[in-house]
C-alpha cells in the first residue's frame, strides 16, 4: 500500500478513501484498506455481465435498481458523516430497493441483494471477512460464484443473521428468493463458455 499515507491508528475512512489516486481500486472495511488489484479476468467479467443483465431485464419497469462494480456502497455504523465512515465496498453487483440509499456517490446502507464472483485474490475475504460484513450490516441476500469449480454459495437473512449456506451447482436455473419471479440461468453463461462445460 506504498500509494497510501500512513494508516491512522483509528483507521481510514471515506474521506481518505477519497483523496487516493484513481488508478487503483480499493475497498475498506472496518478502517482496513484492501487492494483490488489485478484486475478481473475475462471468465469473471463475462459472469458479472451476463448476470447483470439478467438482473436489469428483471428489474425493468421495478422499482429496485441493479449497478455493476466498480460502484461505491458505504457502510455507516449509524447516523456519522460519510467522511467519517470507516467501510467502502465494491461488490460485483448490487441490487437496491430503497431509492433512499442512492445518491451520486452510490449506496450509503446495505444493498439488498449483493454478488461477488470469486478471484484467487478476493475469495478468501469474500467468503468470510464479507460474509460476516455483509450479514452485520443487514444484506437480505448474499451470492458467492464460483466460476472454477461451477458452484453457487447462497445465504439468506434470517432473523437478523445468515442461515446456513445453500450450495448448490450452477446448471439450470437458481431462484433469487429475495426478489420474486427472478431466476438466474446459468445454462446460457455456459452456453457461451463462460463458466466451462
Amino acid at each position: 500500500m506504498e500509494t497510501l499515507r500512513q494508516r491512522p491508528a483509528c483507521g481510514f475512512t471515506y474521506g481518505d478513501y477519497r483523496l487516493w489516486p484513481e488508478d487503483r481500486r480499493w475497498e475498506l472495511i472496518d478502517g482496513e484498506a484492501y487492494d483490488m488489484s489485478p484486475a478481473p479476468t475475462r471468465t469473471h467479467q463475462t459472469l458479472v455481465g451476463e448476470v447483470f443483465r439478467q438482473i436489469a431485464n428483471y428489474l425493468d419497469a421495478k422499482p429496485c435498481e441493479v449497478y455493476v462494480a466498480p460502484f461505491d456502497v458505504r457502510l455507516p455504523v449509524g447516523d456519522e458523516a460519510d467522511d467519517r465512515i470507516n467501510t467502502v465496498v465494491q461488490p460485483d453487483i448490487a441490487v437496491i430497493c430503497d431509492p433512499s440509499k442512492l445518491d451520486e456517490a452510490g449506496c450509503r446502507g446495505a444493498p439488498d441483494w449483493i454478488i461477488e464472483v470469486l478471484s484467487p485474490a478476493t475469495a478468501a475475504k469474500d467468503q468470510v471477512l464479507k460474509r460476516d460484513l455483509y450479514q452485520r450490516h443487514g444484506v437480505r441476500e448474499y451470492w458467492l460464484v464460483h466460476p472454477t469449480d461451477h458452484i453457487l454459495t447462497r445465504y439468506r437473512l434470517e432473523n437478523g443473521g445468515f442461515g446456513p449456506a445453500l450450495i448448490e451447482e450452477m446448471r439450470g436455473a437458481t431462484v433469487v428468493d429475495s426478489m420474486p419471479g427472478l431466476e438466474i440461468c446459468w445454462d446460457f453463461l455456459t452456453a457461451k463458455g463462460a463458466i466451462g462445460g
